[in-house]
């Protein structure tokens, strides 16, 4: 194998050549940073502030690794698997252009560089980063033995969250722990909708996932999910927002976001493979859209306090 081939395989391998978990990983960190950022100057009695770009660049490269590293660990736990499920027997590990010990060793790289991130960072979020590294190992083995890996991947994405509180605030709050609950309300719902494209062979080769939990409640469980996303950040961006300059006006731009999850669940009705994936596809605009309403909302409130 050329070393072009060898790259491109270790660039699969890590999903850096399919940008989407990054971003799905990245926008609610940079959510939970700007929220932490609104809640320290309230705390100081500031009516609104920015984290620094620091925090900001650290933070943004500690998730682009975090999820990198986790879809090597993710394959090394699949590699006996992803063969006989269509959309992933292309995998490199499946088609053996990578060994296991490849991929464990591109997982412990990835986080050695983003451990060597907190070498800027208080310790205290060095300590809450063992969290993460725990849940971005085992996530990928919990569908031998739970039907709920989703859950894990939940809590392993948004770990982040209540990191990014305590390299702002120095501890999360409850606020924190809102966001982090409607952060994993909504990665379930989409890791779902992702899980729905890969049921039936997921069933054959005995995987477990929710969408094989939920059946036929499966929409309507997604729903629940993603109503219960849209009251709690409701609630969140209240609490930061209502007192300040824009007002409830960030909670009202939510409706544009139901409007989003509507149209993916009706895609999802049809229990077509290609639709359901194209609907885990749409989150990533729920994600941007979102911190697009976070940061004008932010920022706005930082010049007109």
């Amino acid at each position: 194998m050329t070393f072009k081939d060898k790259l491109q395989a270790y660039l699969q391998l890590t999903r850096f050549d399919k940008p989407v978990g990054i971003e799905l990983l990245l926008w609610p960190t940079l959510w939970g940073m700007l929220l932490a950022a609104m809640g320290q100057a309230q705390q100081q009695g500031l009516t609104a502030a920015l984290p620094s770009l620091k925090i900001f660049v650290l933070f943004a490269l500690g998730a682009i690794f975090m999820r990198a590293a986790g879809c090597a660990i993710n394959d090394f736990a699949d590699r006996k698997v992803d063969g006989h499920v269509t959309r992933t027997k292309g995998r490199p590990l499946a088609d053996g252009r990578l060994s296991g010990k490849e991929a464990v060793a591109a997982f412990l790289v990835l986080v050695l560089l983003s451990a060597s991130l907190l070498f800027f960072l208080p310790i205290a979020v060095f300590y809450w980063s063992l969290g993460a590294v725990i849940l971005a190992f085992i996530y990928p083995f919990m569908k031998r033995y739970t039907h709920l890996p989703q859950v894990f991947l939940a809590a392993a994405f948004g770990w982040a969250i209540p990191m990014a509180y305590v390299a702002i605030q120095g501890a999360p709050d409850i606020w924190c722990w809102l966001l982090f609950i409607a952060y994993m309300c909504w990665t379930v719902a989409y890791d779902t909708q992702y899980a729905m494209a890969d049921r039936d062979d997921d069933i054959k080769i005995g995987v477990k996932s929710t969408a094989i939990l939920f059946g036929r409640y499966d929409v309507i469980i997604i729903s629940i999910l993603q109503m219960l996303f849209l009251l709690i950040m409701g609630a969140v961006m209240w609490h930061y927002f209502a007192p300040t300059a824009v007002g409830v006006m960030p909670v009202f731009g939510l409706a544009l976001v139901a409007m989003m999850f509507a149209k993916q669940n009706s895609a999802c009705a049809s229990y077509n493979a290609l639709a359901c994936f194209q609907a885990f596809l749409a989150n990533i605009w729920v994600g941007r859209y979102i911190f697009v309403l976070i940061a004008i909302a932010c920022i706005w409130t930082t010049i007109n306090g």
